[in-house]
């Protein structure tokens, strides 16, 4: 059961239109907290929104790009006068892939800012809230690509292996003023983005998770970070941390291939 309590009764969540995000959409809302949520499509946005209304809840949307320079102000407009105890930053995605040598050096940048400086930027504004407030939980999405690098989308991985050390580090800061944080690291998940991407999620073997067992996964765990890997991918993680780079990068590329069909 989700201590309202101590994540209450606001929850702020970027990237909360769809897939693994609009799964904790409902469950918060289903737990009666109250929500603002922040994403780029307003369609899904308001479909999430008003399915989480339905239990009762006060839903605030800001649809908009986390890149724009004007969306942090829209985001305070809408959460300064509650009181957050939830803040889940679900937003971080790979907006571009390419051969890192040939690519687009202010597309890769693009990739950079949303998984970082956006993460940062929210983590600290919202962080200091809930040290202040002296409870809560921040909550980052990250992924199974961020434990090796891999082909066409480098700084993507790269951008995810930052988010667990940054989260590592930030437990440590807030976990003595009562605030827990975790990284919460997905594996392939059954979510509209993916099926965009075109990824062969029936493939026999593939360790394909739904979101909203990921969701429930996640709220389940957010007092035991710093990280929490989850869908069963715990083991793949871990041998993605192993030594022996050269062999492990490159069995993981093959593998990869297969998943994107080549």
């Amino acid at each position: 059961m989700l201590d309202t309590e101590v994540y209450g009764p606001w929850a702020v969540i970027a990237g909360g239109s769809e897939g693994v995000g609009a799964a904790f959409a409902d469950r918060l809302a289903a737990a009666g907290i109250n929500l603002v949520l922040i994403a780029r499509k307003p369609g899904p946005l308001e479909e999430t929104a008003d399915r989480a209304r339905k239990h009762g809840v006060e839903v605030r949307t800001v649809a908009a790009d986390l890149l724009d320079p004007g969306t942090f102000d829209a985001i305070r407009r809408a959460s300064d006068d509650v009181e957050v105890g939830l803040l889940i930053f679900n937003a971080g995605a790979n907006t571009y892939g390419a051969e890192f040598v040939e690519g687009d050096l202010e597309q890769f940048q693009r990739v950079i800012d949303l998984n970082i400086t956006s993460q940062m930027l929210l983590s600290q504004y919202f962080g200091a809230r809930l040290k202040k407030r002296g409870k809560g939980g921040i909550m980052l999405v990250g992924s199974l690509a961020g434990y090796l690098g891999q082909p066409g989308i480098g700084v993507y991985a790269a951008s995810k292996a930052f988010g667990r050390i940054f989260a590592e580090g930030l437990w440590l800061e807030l976990k003595p003023h009562g605030v827990h944080v975790l990284e919460l690291v997905l594996g392939v998940t059954r979510t509209p983005a993916m099926e965009r991407a075109g990824l062969k999620l029936d493939r026999p073997g593939l360790n394909v998770a739904d979101p909203e067992d990921v969701a429930q996964e996640g709220l389940d765990h957010l007092a035991d970070g710093p990280v929490w890997v989850a869908g069963g991918n715990l083991k793949t993680a871990e041998a993605n941390s192993g030594m022996a780079r050269d062999q492990i990068v490159e069995n993981h590329a093959e593998a990869v291939k297969r998943l994107l069909g080549h």
